[in-house]
């Protein structure tokens, strides 16, 4: 899928459009063969940029080819909306050339909405390197919003663990801590190439983009402090509650080793009593096995008692 805009400079609108025009703003979601060979015709771009961005695993960095620029940078996506705790990263590429600018990505994400809509304040398609640096904000801010869904599935999980004895909760509690593997990765690799732009040697950048540039890499940062800090509490969390339901089971595994010793008592008493040879009394009195029901009976009770004694019943 495709779309084409291009930012009225005298009204500030954004406007949708049929054809390719200069300082156009392209927007590509897993582009077909068609859509790559038409665009690459068009605006001199190298398909082996298009190839390599359609990989999942591609990762954040900067590339130079001649006069176009490829920016790849990792935006959080959610790997199924029926589990929300299970997110991981996507590449998304940002292509600069002399008179477009072009966004890559495998799948489509809320990042560009406020965009594609104009609600994004100083947003316009020529300006390309504030165009990057907004992106760069709004995928540090995207990955924050993301964390702060994480941390109230950990606080909802912690109150479930407390509670349960079972392997789901475990592994909905890994599920999370999988996705921040994925986002700490991210999110690094993120402040890498920002920390690249932020030198001014790929991309001109104007006094007013100072500020705008200073957010984005605050925004980074504090999102790689907050995945670290959910990441050490995912890590202490989940070993406590794994003890906590290996205790659980080596104390129910006691219990029931008690109830097959007290229950064995009665099991050898009538083996010994079933024995083919001579049992003096119990051979001829008629409350024999009643006589022997309550030794079982009773010898079973004081090993229990015994065992209770031991805090192993």
């Amino acid at each position: 899928m495709m779309r084409i805009y291009k930012t009225d400079v005298e009204t500030g609108k954004l406007n949708s459009l049929e054809k390719l025009e200069e300082n156009a703003w392209i927007h590509m979601i897993n582009p077909n063969e068609e859509e790559i060979k038409e665009i690459t015709s068009k605006t001199g771009i190298d398909k082996s940029l298009f190839v390599k961005l359609l990989d999942e695993e591609e990762l954040s960095r900067i590339e130079v080819e001649g006069d176009d620029t490829l920016i790849v940078v990792d935006i959080p996506a959610l790997v199924d909306s029926s589990h929300k705790n299970k997110y991981r990263t996507l590449p998304l590429g940002i292509i600069h050339t002399t008179n477009y600018i072009v966004t890559v990505m495998l799948k489509e994400n809320k990042l560009f909405d406020d965009f594609e809509t104009g609600h994004v304040k100083d947003f316009c398609t020529e300006k390309k390197t504030r165009f990057t640096i907004q992106l760069f904000l709004r995928i540090s801010q995207g990955y924050l919003r993301a964390l702060n869904e994480m941390n109230k599935d950990i606080q909802r999980e912690e109150r479930i663990l407390a509670q349960a004895t079972k392997n789901q909760e475990l592994l909905e509690m890994l599920n999370i801590e999988k996705s921040l593997v994925y986002f700490m990765g991210a999110l690094k690799y993120n402040k890498n190439t920002l920390d690249k732009l932020a030198k001014g040697t790929i991309l001109p950048f104007y006094e007013e983009d100072l500020e705008l540039l200073e957010d984005a890499m605050i925004e980074c940062n504090q999102a790689i402090e907050m995945a670290n800090i959910y990441k050490e509490i995912m890590a202490s969390t989940t070993e406590t509650y794994a003890s906590v339901i290996s205790n659980n089971l080596n104390g129910l595994m006691k219990f029931l080793s008690g109830i097959t010793i007290v229950f064995s008592i009665p099991t050898m008493i009538a083996s010994f009593m079933g024995m083919n040879v001579p049992l003096g009394i119990f051979s001829t009195n008629p409350f024999a096995f009643w006589i022997l029901i309550v030794i079982s009976i009773t010898v079973a009770l004081l090993i229990a008692y015994w065992l209770k004694k031991k805090n192993m019943l």
